[in-house]
């Protein structure tokens, strides 16, 4: 990795930068401004000073050698980096020697806070540069293209460095399960992954045009996303981000499911008449497409994993399967076209109540499945409101509905109030809403994020929502309704969904 020297203004900053260990202690110089201290996008347990302090000890251990690393068809990147004149400047190693010493360790920690904005993966020059193009990075590296996907396991480690990563925590995150957000950007060809511990982009996955749709396998080896540009569902490696089978489908598909035991991925297919094709997970075929009434929009497996539920915008109606037998066993006619739903469980596990999303409902319907009947219709408050219409949605006032993990609270979006409201569960008494944040048009008033979908933290404290007209997704502490990060990800981010990897 070789960078053109950035100046002298840059170099004196460097050396300021050195003498008094700004990134290295956290302590702020009378150059700063407060904007430059201010990180709004902070996750709630993050102490103020962590996103101004990179550990030196990881460093040292996990990002320092890669700088040494033999990199097929590529110089190792120390080669260049020992020259006087490079911004980012390594030590000579000793004669016979294939490691630093501490002291030089430090110097070569310090040249390298010079190239990162800490908590900032994407803005730092020393994640960027040596990046491809069409992943991400500059247009132009003297040293090469060291890195052709930010999925390469060197790129991620430099990254989790600049994310605020210590020796100390990487030691205690591996004693519990790894969380995931997956959210996919509709009108793209990624699907980007957050990381909740810092509420940043960790990974984007590229190469699925209009992904929709995004399940996981039990083991957490596997993704299944459904891919509407070439009616296919694509399995892709969850390290590597690489495509390994691509199964035909019977038309153009939307949401999936997947099976509690992990044997077969439910696809709605939006295109054709009615039918929620059925894919083997082992031989990777689609085996069936099951009946049912009206093309798909979603299909849900109920918590219990009983059964599937499939929601059709044209024919109006939510639709049962047993997962038994794979036949629709009974049905929901509603007044309005079938959005998103969710699920509550009764005390034994099965299924209490659907909750459902309604065409030209700023609420939603209250589904007994006991009953096999909608008992009540909840409408949301009038205020806040004033959005919608600007946006060309008031067709879909409501989009984007779940039910926390611990099964206290149901949670809906709202493009109306341009906000997520909370009620308490069982009794679905209103608790509050979540403001989300504005679009800001030159020359026109400020217009809602269009909220799309949700998904949770499995301890229930952070929901995540994804942001379709602000390319970003809201992060919200449950407690306390405030949004505590905003992630910037793709274009028109939709479906949203978080995997355990324990």
């Amino acid at each position: 990795m070789s960078w053109p020297r950035r100046g002298t203004l840059s170099l004196l900053l460097f050396v300021a930068t050195c003498s008094v260990g700004i990134r290295v202690n956290g302590q702020a110089t009378s150059s700063e401004t407060p904007a430059a201290r201010t990180h709004s996008a902070m996750p709630p347990t993050a102490s103020p000073g962590a996103i101004n302090t990179l550990d030196f000890e990881f460093f040292k251990t996990r990002v320092e050698p890669i700088f040494l690393k033999e990199r097929a068809g590529h110089a190792p990147c120390y080669g260049c980096h020992i020259l006087a004149n490079r911004a980012f400047h390594l030590q000579a190693l000793s004669a016979g020697s294939t490691t630093w010493t501490d002291e030089q360790s430090r110097l070569n920690f310090k040249s390298a806070l010079d190239q990162v904005e800490p908590g900032d993966v994407v803005g730092s020059r020393l994640l960027k540069h040596p990046l491809a193009p069409e992943a991400g990075g500059d247009p132009f590296h003297s040293g090469g293209r060291q890195f052709d996907s930010q999925n390469d396991p060197d790129w991620q480690m430099i990254a989790e460095w600049v994310r605020g990563a210590s020796t100390q925590t990487s030691s205690q995150s591996s004693t519990g399960p790894t969380v995931l957000v997956y959210v996919t950007n509709s009108a793209s060809d990624s699907i980007d992954v957050i990381d909740p511990r810092t509420n940043q982009v960790v990974k984007a996955i590229r190469g699925i045009t209009l992904p929709h749709g995004i399940a996981f396998s039990p083991d957490g080896t596997r993704l299944y996303i459904s891919n509407e540009s070439e009616s296919v569902l694509d399995i892709v490696d969850r390290s590597s981000g690489e495509i390994l089978n691509k199964i035909p489908l019977s038309g153009r598909p939307n949401n999936i499911a997947i099976t509690k035991d992990g044997g077969r991925v439910l696809v709605g297919i939006r295109s054709a008449a009615g039918v929620v094709d059925v894919i083997d997970t082992a031989s990777q075929k689609r085996t069936k497409s099951i009946p049912v009434d009206g093309s798909v929009h979603n299909v849900y497996v109920t918590p219990d994993g009983k059964y599937a539920v499939s929601g059709s915008i044209e024919n109006k109606a939510a639709t049962v399967i047993d997962l038994e037998t794979d036949k629709t066993v009974w049905e929901v006619k509603f007044d309005r076209p079938v959005r998103p739903m969710a699920f509550e469980k009764g005390p034994d596990g099965s299924t209490n109540r659907i909750f459902v999303q309604l065409s030209g409902v700023n609420g939603f319907a209250v589904v007994d499945f006991a009953k096999r009947a909608e008992v009540a219709r909840i409408k949301l408050p009038d205020q806040p409101g004033g959005f919608g219409s600007a946006e060309g949605r008031t067709g879909t006032p409501s989009h984007g509905i779940g039910v926390a993990p611990d099964g206290k609270s149901l949670w809906v979006n709202s493009t109306i109030a341009n906000a997520v409201f909370k009620y308490s569960l069982p009794d679905l008494k209103l608790i509050g809403h979540a403001k989300l944040p504005q679009v800001h048009s030159l020359g026109r008033p400020p217009t809602g994020s269009v909220p799309e979908w949700i998904t949770f933290t499995p301890d229930s404290k952070l929901i995540y929502v994804s942001d379709s007209g602000s390319r970003s997704v809201s992060v919200i502490d449950t407690a306390t309704l405030k949004e505590v990060a905003t992630v910037p990800v793709g274009e028109v981010p939709k479906r949203i969904n978080t995997q355990v990897l324990r």
